[in-house]
C-alpha cells in the first residue's frame, strides 16, 4: 500500500462521518424520550441517558426510557470510528498511535455502555469501570484528533484543516480538565455542559476529517486529478 497516496478510502470517510452522527443521534433520541422531568443537556451527565432507572446517583435523578438506545449508540460509535481509522492510509510510524487511540476510544465507549453509572454501580463497584471507560474515551478521542491533525499531509488534507483538528483536540482536553475540576469541587453546576466540552470537540474533529476526506475523494472521482498525477482544469490538463 502506498501510504503517501492522498486518495482517501471511501470506508474511511464514510465511517468517520457516520461515527459522530451515530453518537449524536443516539444522544438526541434518548434525551427526547426523557420527559418527566425533562433531560437537561446542561445539568445531567451524558451517561445518565444510559440508565433506565428510576435511580438516584451522583446527586442526580436518572430515568431514561430509551437507555438501550444510548448504550447501543455508544458501542456502535466506537466500532464505526475504529473501522474508519483502520481504513486510513498512514505511514506506519503515524498509524500505530492513531490506531491505538481509536482502540482505546472504542473500548472506553463500550465500557461506559456496559457499566451504566447508576446506584447499582456504586454498590457493586462497577462505577470504577464506568469512570475508567469514560475518561479513557475522553482522553483517547481528543488525542486521536490531535494525532490526525498532525498527520494532515499523509492524509491528503490541507494544513488549515490539520490545524483545526489540533485545535479541537486541545479544546477537548481543556474541557476534560475543567470537567475533572468540577467533579472534584462536587458542585454539579452545569456539569452536563462542561462534560460536553470534553466530548463534542473530538466529535466535531472526526466529522471535519471525514468531510475533508470525502471532498478529496470526490475531486478525484470527478477527474480533477487523474491517475497520472495530472490536474484537469476546464478543457486543458496540466501538471
Amino acid at each position: 500500500m502506498d501510504t503517501h497516496d492522498p486518495e482517501p478510502r471511501r470506508a474511511a470517510w464514510s465511517a468517520l462521518v457516520a461515527g459522530p452522527a451515530v453518537y449524536l443521534t443516539a444522544e438526541f433520541v434518548a434525551a427526547a424520550a426523557w420527559t418527566d422531568p425533562p433531560y437537561s443537556y446542561t445539568h445531567h451527565f451524558i451517561s445518565a441517558l444510559g440508565v433506565r432507572g428510576p435511580a438516584t446517583a451522583f446527586g442526580q435523578f436518572m430515568l431514561s426510557p430509551l437507555a438501550p438506545v444510548m448504550n447501543a449508540g455508544l458501542v456502535l460509535f466506537g466500532v464505526v470510528v475504529l473501522v474508519g481509522v483502520l481504513a486510513l492510509r498512514l505511514p506506519a510510524a503515524r498509524r500505530l498511535p492513531v490506531v491505538a487511540a481509536a482502540v482505546v476510544l472504542a473500548v472506553g465507549s463500550a465500557v461506559v455502555a456496559l457499566f451504566p453509572g447508576d446506584g447499582d454501580a456504586l454498590d457493586s463497584g462497577a462505577a470504577d469501570h464506568h469512570a475508567l471507560g469514560a475518561f479513557g474515551a475522553f482522553t483517547a478521542g481528543n488525542a486521536l484528533v490531535l494525532l490526525l491533525g498532525a498527520a494532515h499531509r499523509p492524509l491528503g488534507i490541507s494544513r488549515g484543516r490539520g490545524r483545526a483538528l489540533v485545535a479541537l483536540g486541545v479544546l477537548g482536553l481543556a474541557g476534560m480538565v475543567g470537567y475533572v475540576a468540577l467533579l472534584a469541587a462536587e458542585t454539579g453546576v452545569l456539569v452536563g455542559l462542561v462534560e460536553r466540552t470534553a466530548i463534542y470537540p473530538f466529535l466535531a474533529g472526526l466529522l471535519l476529517l471525514g468531510l475533508a476526506l470525502r471532498r478529496a475523494a470526490r475531486r478525484r472521482e470527478n477527474g480533477l486529478v487523474n491517475g497520472n498525477g495530472l490536474v484537469a482544469t476546464g478543457s486543458t490538463t496540466t501538471r
